[in-house]
């Protein structure tokens, strides 16, 4: 009475239809270079400020701590001076941003 038939439609689209495919490929190559490339890009070069720092280096912590590198204990530690007297080891991946290169070490100091 206030119910009518449900019929069940004919197929929709065939899923190896060529506009289909241009479409998924369009939206990959979309998502690769709006998300994936610039990501990987800016990994790379965390990896290589992380990899760069030296003694001397000023640096700011992920907490917001900013201190001067004073040794590299190892590839994962650093030893920073965040006051007169106060070093703490802080890991390499804490560290969120170099604030200030410090210049090379000359090989041969006469002074």
């Amino acid at each position: 009475m206030f119910i009518t038939p449900a019929y069940a439609q004919s197929g929709g689209g065939n899923p190896f239809d060529p506009s289909f495919i241009i479409m998924m490929v369009l939206i990959f190559s979309i998502f690769y270079f709006l998300i994936i490339r610039p990501q990987r890009q800016q990994v790379r070069r965390r990896e290589e400020m992380l990899k760069a720092i030296r003694r001397n280096d000023s640096i700011t912590t992920n907490g917001g701590i900013i201190g001067k590198v004073t040794k590299v204990i190892d590839d994962n530690e650093v030893e920073v001076q965040i006051a007169d007297g106060v070093k703490v080891r802080v890991q390499r991946g804490m560290i969120y941003e170099v604030r200030s290169k410090s210049e090379p070490v000359s090989g041969n100091s006469n002074s």
